[in-house]
């Protein structure tokens, strides 16, 4: 098996050993991506509930979600999700009461936030799992 804490933003191929030899993967980027981003755990962190495109429609119809966008504002002007709130994931610790956290003497108490859909440029960008 490969080691994912291997596979890096200059990872170009990996090396996985299966039970007929080892097999190099290659990963070939092209024109027609839109980001420079590298390989994402799909739960970014301990704790995080990986969601599809069903659940973020039903987030934003439910008061207890934040659906937000936390890609680059360059990247919101082009395209973005209806009724999502623009947070940038390099702003995200500076902007947590927008999402329900209040400061407290000894930092941030998050207990009765809303419930958060973070999304940007898809599983490629790390954005997201940024501001995570």
């Amino acid at each position: 098996m490969a080691d994912l804490l291997e596979i890096t933003k200059d990872t170009t191929k990996l090396i996985v050993d299966m039970p007929d030899g080892p097999v190099e993967i290659v990963r070939q980027k092209n024109e027609t991506q839109l980001i420079t981003g590298f390989l994402q755990p799909i739960v970014p962190i301990p704790g995080v509930t990986p969601i599809g495109e069903l659940e973020v429609l039903d987030a934003l119809g439910d008061p207890d979600f934040l659906v937000v966008d936390t890609r680059e504002p360059k990247w919101r002007i082009k395209a973005t999700t209806p009724g999502s709130l623009s947070i940038p994931f390099s702003d995200a610790a500076q902007r947590l009461s927008e999402l329900g956290c209040s400061r407290t003497s000894s930092g941030w108490d998050c207990a009765d936030a809303k419930n958060v859909v973070g999304f940007c440029n898809g599983p490629a960008c790390p954005q997201s799992p940024i501001a995570i």
